[in-house]
């Protein structure tokens, strides 16, 4: 009788990406980064365990926004007091804090548990071309949405 291949930690292969954000969409190069982060792209993919890739984002003040989300598009922030709600648009966080934008959007993509805050630790999002990752010798992917 065959049996289904389930991964564990011990046969668990980690390979190094590295992604240019330069022209990309926010929301769709975060749906590919979230797949590569869950293990999604390879066949021994488990649900129930972390199978990902570690990914860096390169150029993450170069991402766009389609429509009129750098105008419309609201983060928000609670300071934990009373009133201290905040809204910051999209266009202002993209200029304030690029990384945040792509690592807020990732984010949003994993699972909401423990399993989820292990996957997104693997993602490095770099403002520019500069990142201090070239020992690991990542693998450019590129990914091929519109």
């Amino acid at each position: 009788m065959k049996t289904t291949f389930m991964a564990n930690a011990s046969n668990i292969e980690r390979k190094w990406y590295i992604v240019d954000a330069e022209g990309q969409t926010v929301g769709r190069l975060a749906a590919e980064i979230a797949k590569v982060l869950r293990g999604k792209n390879k066949p021994t993919y488990t649900p129930h365990v972390d199978t990902g890739d570690f990914v860096i984002v390169i150029n993450a003040e170069k991402v766009k926004f389609t429509g009129k989300k750098l105008t419309n598009k609201l983060y928000f922030r609670h300071s934990g007091y009373q009133g201290g709600t905040t809204f910051t648009p999209a266009g202002q966080m993209l200029d304030r804090f690029p990384a945040r934008v792509l690592e807020h959007a990732v984010k949003g993509m994993l699972p909401k548990n423990s399993l989820g805050a292990q996957m997104y630790r693997k993602l490095n999002v770099y403002v520019g071309k500069d990142h201090p990752h070239a020992a690991q010798k990542p693998e450019a992917l590129v990914f091929d949405i519109r």
